[in-house]
């Protein structure tokens, strides 16, 4: 059955036919775009009619880089995200911790202390204090820290010669000598393998409910990273083939496989492209540095507020090189979180030492760089995978971290994009919110909800169709996918978003974030409809 979607307002983002009223579609496929009469009298009548009653429409929204599995773990464990103090903090850990059995871990994640009044977040001994009998592992928002209490470093065997993992750290207090309960990057590792593992069951359940909570977004395809959240990498595709290719939620979904699956990837006989178009294997996943907001994001020149840390390269140069010299005996791509601008240059510097793969190479976040490492970005095969929500969580602290000169190139994404950098939009959620239109609104007004400044570096705002494209026809580039998806053309799949409102007509940008996901439509298919 062909099926006709009338009387919309949609932007095609085709430039032959930037605006349409009507589109057919049939087996999954956009088959024929126009007005409503031509579309009408051309088809005849046996169609399955779908009146859009002059709502907008824009091809499906791709977020290019996010982490689902972690998404999904706010059905199952404590949710931090957007707590604004420490006593809040502890209170909602000792709620969880009264709702558990002895011994039983307590797990959650998306404290920001950035967030907190004071600044300041719990120490071991308060978490101690609120959860005595059971064993804490919190996730920052980040990913890149946590904190834990003793429970858990008991569990772990923790000792002060204990070797931590390259590019960890535990942080200890500078009287005592004893861990303050915070871990940085890798030293979670030390206590991340003494969690018990989600049940099958429970991982799956989830999924579902985290998919279905993106498509209600008008999310039709993600990038997303998992395996070491999903039980490994056969595990992770098992979810989601069961998920996608059989329960059909309809979701598209690429998978980046972090690097530590490689000869898993070998043994699978997977490869970048491996799959469906509702389901692929995407790049091999790397970390070469950290964040901003512990300082370990890895910085040229000294941080601004502390002139002796330059912040943590994950790997050593020689290990980053056969990293990727694994991936290339692969053909495959990588995709590489480089947030400072020596971690992007340290990248750039082993890449250019490889043949390109056939799939692009992204860069993921790339929050910082220098003039000539721009011109490096510049080229057809790499991407700059980046998150505009970003700057609403980092801004105004990050100029003290970076400075005033530095700050002249740090979120830049205006000008990455007409400096011929191909740039695809993500949110890193549950970093940052999963919803695309607040990513949106970040890129186009420089601040946060709320605010009513002019932005900051307002010269670095884009326009909205600009923002627009970042979330739905750039989004198909780092994997290959732009003659298939992205925009709304014959042949392509009939993944489109339905808006309560017209963002391209908006007088003021914040009208988005009242905007609501009318309808969510992928591959022809109403996946989500807002209740009336």
């Amino acid at each position: 059955m062909k099926r006709l979607f009338i009387n919309g307002r949609i932007y095609t983002f085709d430039p032959t036919r930037p605006v349409a009223e009507a589109v057919l579609i049939e087996n999954g496929c956009f088959m024929d775009i126009g007005n409503t009469v031509e579309l009408q009298q051309r088809w005849g009548d046996e169609l399955d009619i779908v009146d859009l009653k002059g709502k907008t429409v824009t091809p499906g929204l791709i977020d290019s880089h996010l982490h689902l599995s972690l998404i999904a773990n706010s059905f199952l464990e404590l949710d931090l995200t957007g707590v604004r103090s420490k006593f809040d903090m502890l209170e909602k850990i000792k709620h969880k911790a009264n709702s558990l059995q002895q011994g039983e871990w307590l797990l959650g994640s998306g404290w920001d202390e950035n967030l907190f009044e004071d600044g300041s977040f719990p120490t071991i001994q308060e978490l101690d204090v609120v959860a005595p009998q059971n064993p804490i592992f919190l996730s920052r928002v980040c990913l890149h820290a946590a904190l834990v209490n003793s429970r858990a470093l008991e569990i772990s065997q923790y000792h002060q010669g204990i070797q931590v993992p390259e590019g960890g750290e535990i942080v200890l207090d500078p009287v005592s000598h004893e861990p303050t309960g915070l871990l940085l990057e890798t030293a979670s590792e030390l206590i991340k393998k003494y969690i018990p593992e989600k049940s099958y069951a429970q991982l799956k359940y989830a999924m579902k409910k985290a998919m279905q909570y993106a498509i209600s977004l008008g999310i039709t395809s993600v990038h997303t990273n998992d395996p070491f959240y999903l039980g490994g990498l056969e595990q992770t595709y098992q979810i989601y083939d069961e998920l996608l290719n059989i329960d059909n939620i309809g979701l598209r979904c690429n998978l980046l496989i972090n690097h530590e699956f490689i000869d898993d990837i070998r043994k699978m006989g997977m490869y970048a492209g491996y799959g469906n178009e509702t389901l692929k294997i995407g790049a091999i996943k790397i970390f070469a540095d950290g964040a901003f907001g512990r300082r370990t994001a890895l910085l040229s020149e000294a941080y601004t507020d502390a002139p002796n840390e330059f912040g943590n390269a994950i790997f050593e140069q020689a290990t980053l090189y056969e990293i990727v010299r694994k991936a290339r005996e692969l053909s495959m791509p990588i995709a590489v979180h480089v947030i400072g601008d020596q971690a992007l240059e340290n990248v750039l510097d082993v890449l250019d030492q490889f043949p390109t793969a056939a799939y692009r190479d992204r860069l993921i976040h790339v929050q910082v760089v220098r003039e000539e490492l721009v011109g490096r970005l510049a080229v057809p095969t790499r991407i700059a995978d980046i998150q505009p929500r970003f700057l609403v969580g980092d801004f105004p602290w990050v100029e003290e971290r970076l400075g005033e000169k530095r700050m002249k190139l740090a979120y830049a994404w205006k000008t990455l994009l007409e400096s011929g950098v191909i740039c695809a939009g993500g949110s890193d959620s549950p970093v940052e919110p999963l919803n695309p239109l607040l990513g949106i609104h970040a890129a186009v007004t420089r601040r946060a909800p709320g605010e009513t400044h002019n932005g900051w570096y307002e010269q670095e705002k884009m326009t909205m169709i600009e923002a627009f494209r970042l979330f739905t026809e750039m989004g198909a580039y780092p994997t290959n996918e732009e003659t298939i998806k992205g925009t709304i053309a014959r042949g392509k799949l009939a993944d489109m978003v339905v808006f309560s409102k017209d963002p391209f007509e908006m007088e003021n940008p914040d009208e988005l974030l009242d905007t609501e996901v009318e309808m969510t439509i992928i591959g022809g298919e109403v996946k989500y409809k807002k209740e009336d």
